[in-house]
C-alpha cells in the first residue's frame, strides 16, 4: 500500500482555493488525533497554516484542532479534504506542482507507555509525496478483475485445516474505494476462497468501535448468501487515542468490553485480543465467558513462541487458568529470508544495493527489535540517508518480520487457537519465498492442530496499489496449503 495522503486524482477546484482529496496512509481506520503534522507546498511556495483546513464529513478543523479530535473517527474508506485558501480558485485541468508533508503515530503500536501519567511513545508513520497534479472532480476507476480462475479443489474431511482469509488482505483495494463490504465478500466468494472469514474492526467497521444495525444487517444477509463462516474478530487496543496521556485500566476495558460485544452479536466464536495484562484479563474473562468467547493474544513479528514478553503471557494464562484463552500464531515470526515485496519497497524509496544488503545483515541478527532498528537507522544516517524518507518502513522492516524456527509454534501447539497464514509474495513455483510453508503445514499436522488457517496476505504493506491482485494471491496461497496438507497424508 502506498504511503501516502494524496494520489494522482487528489487535486480538487474548490471555491476556498484548491482543495487536496486525502487518503489515510494505513491500513486501518486512526483517530483525527493520530494527525501531528501537515504540510503542504504549491508550485514551491509553503502554504501558511492559517490557509489549511481539514473536512471530514462537513466539519472543518484547523489543522492545531486536530490532535485533540481522540473522539473522531476517520474510517478507512474516508477521503476528507485539506482545503488550501488562495485569492482565486484553481479550474479542471490547471497543473501544480504538490508537496506534502504528514506525520501520524499509530495509537495501538505502543513503544513504551506513558511516565507519571503522560503519554506514551508510539510507532510514527512520516509521509512525504511530490507531485505534478492536475485539476479534476473525478476519481480514479478501479482496474478490471480477472474472472476466470479455476475453482479451487474440494475440501474433503481428511484435509486437517479449514481455510479462510481475513479481509485485511484487501486493505489497500478497500481503501481506495474498489471494493465496498458487500463486494469485497462477493469477490471472496467469486474466488472460491474460504469458507472462514475474520476481520479486523478498526478496518471495516464504519462506526468503530460500535456495530450499526445496517452493518449488522449487511453482514449476516451476505453470510447468508455465500455460506461463510465467522472465525476470527480481531480487536485493537487504542491506547493512544488522546494526545496527552495513555488509555487508564478502565478505559481499556470498556473499550474491550464494546468489541466483545460486537464480535459475539456478528457471531465470531474468538476474538483475537492486543492486551494479555493480567489485571485487564482478569476483568474481562467474565465478559469472554458470558458471551461464550474464546481470546486469542496474536504472538506477532518479531517474537516467537519463547520470546520473553511472551513467555510472561504464558504464566498469565498459567494463573488464570482458563479454556478460553490461548493465542493467535501469526507466521510473520517464523520467516527465513525478508520478503521479496518489502524488499523493493525500500528500493523504491531509495535505498541502494549496499543500503538493502545491510538491512538484510542487520535483520538477520539476533539483537532486539529495538536494537536493529536503531542501528539500521544509525547507519542510514552515516550515509546522510534520511530515515524519514522509509516512512515507517524503516520500523516495520523489522517488527513485521520474526525470524524464529518454525518448529517453536509446537511447544504451545495445545494454546493455539486461530492461526494467521501471513504471506506476502507466492512465486512462480507457487511457492512463499520468505516463508516455509510446507514445514509449517507439517509442524501444525504432527501437532494436531485442527483450526482456522486465515490467509493474511500484507504485501499491501509495502506493494503499490494495483501492482497485484491480492485476492488472487490469497488463491494461489490456499492451494499452496492444500498441496502440503495432502502430501502428508497416505496415499
Amino acid at each position: 500500500m502506498p504511503n501516502g495522503l494524496i494520489a494522482d486524482d487528489s487535486l480538487r477546484p474548490h471555491p476556498d482555493g484548491l482543495a487536496l482529496k486525502l487518503t489515510l496512509p494505513w491500513y486501518r481506520s486512526l483517530w483525527l488525533s493520530s494527525v501531528g503534522t501537515l504540510r503542504v507546498t504549491i508550485d514551491g511556495a509553503e502554504v501558511p497554516a492559517s490557509d489549511l483546513a481539514f473536512e471530514l464529513k462537513g466539519q472543518r478543523y484547523t489543522l492545531d484542532q486536530l490532535p485533540e479530535q481522540s473522539e473522531t473517527l476517520w474510517y478507512l474508506q474516508e477521503h476528507p479534504l485539506l482545503i488550501v485558501r488562495r485569492p482565486a480558485p484553481i479550474t479542471l485541468g490547471e497543473t501544480h506542482e504538490v508537496e506534502i508533508f504528514g506525520e501520524l503515530r499509530l495509537p495501538y503500536m505502543q513503544i513504551a507507555p506513558g511516565q507519571d501519567g503522560g503519554p506514551g511513545m508510539y510507532v510514527p508513520n512520516i509521509v512525504r509525496q511530490s507531485f505534478a497534479l492536475t485539476a479534476t472532480d473525478t476519481d480514479a476507476a478501479p482496474p478490471a478483475l480477472v474472472s476466470d480462475v479455476p475453482p479451487p479443489p474440494v475440501a474433503t474431511d481428511a484435509d486437517p485445516f479449514r481455510l479462510g482469509l481475513t479481509l485485511y488482505s484487501a486493505s489497500a483495494e478497500f481503501r481506495a474505494g474498489w471494493f465496498d463490504f458487500d463486494s469485497l465478500l462477493g469477490r471472496v466468494a467469486e474466488l472460491g476462497i474460504g469458507p472462514g472469514i475474520e476481520i479486523v474492526a478498526s478496518q471495516v467497521l464504519p462506526t468503530y468501535p460500535h456495530l450499526s444495525p445496517e452493518f449488522v444487517d449487511n453482514w449476516r444477509a451476505a453470510f447468508d448468501t455465500y455460506g461463510f463462516d465467522a472465525s476470527s474478530f480481531g480487536a485493537n487496543l487504542d491506547m493512544g487515542r488522546r494526545r496527552d496521556r495513555d488509555m487508564t485500566d478502565d478505559e481499556e476495558f470498556a473499550f474491550s468490553e464494546v468489541l466483545f460485544r460486537d464480535a459475539a452479536a456478528l457471531g465470531f466464536p474468538l476474538v483475537r485480543i492486543q492486551s494479555a495484562k493480567p489485571t485487564l484479563l482478569r476483568r474481562l474473562l467474565p465478559i469472554a465467558e458470558e458471551l461464550d468467547l474464546k481470546l486469542a493474544y496474536e504472538i506477532h513479528a518479531p517474537v516467537g513462541p519463547n520470546s520473553p514478553q511472551i513467555m510472561k503471557v504464558r504464566e498469565v494464562y498459567d494463573e488464570l487458568d482458563s479454556p478460553l484463552l490461548g493465542f493467535v500464531a501469526d507466521f510473520s515470526s517464523t520467516m527465513h529470508a525478508m520478503s521479496p515485496t518489502l524488499l523493493r519497497a525500500v528500493q523504491r524509496a531509495g535505498l541502494d544495493d549496499e543500503a538493502l544488503a545491510k538491512l538484510q545483515a542487520i535483520w538477520a541478527t539476533d539483537a532486539t527489535m529495538h536494537e536493529r532498528q536503531q542501528e539500521f537507522i544509525g547507519y542510514l544516517k552515516s550515509r546522510d540517508f534520511d530515515p524519514g524518507r522509509l516512512g515507517a518502513f524503516a520500523h516495520l522492516a523489522f517488527n513485521m518480520h520474526g525470524h524464529v524456527a518454525p518448529q517453536e509454534w509446537a511447544d504451545i501447539m495445545p494454546q493455539i487457537l486461530h492461526v494467521h497464514a501471513k504471506f506476502y509474495d507466492i512465486d512462480e513455483s507457487g511457492q512463499e519465498p520468505a516463508i516455509d510453508y510446507p514445514e509449517l503445514v507439517r509442524v501444525f499436522v504432527e501437532g494436531g492442530y485442527r483450526g482456522y488457517w486465515s490467509s493474511e496476505w500484507e504485501g499491501h504493506a509495502f506493494a503499490e496499489l494495483g501492482e497485484v491482485d491480492p485476492l488472487l494471491l490469497v488463491r494461489k496461497q490456499h492451494d499452496l496449503i492444500r498441496r502440503s496438507m495432502r502430501a502428508l497424508q497416505p496415499a
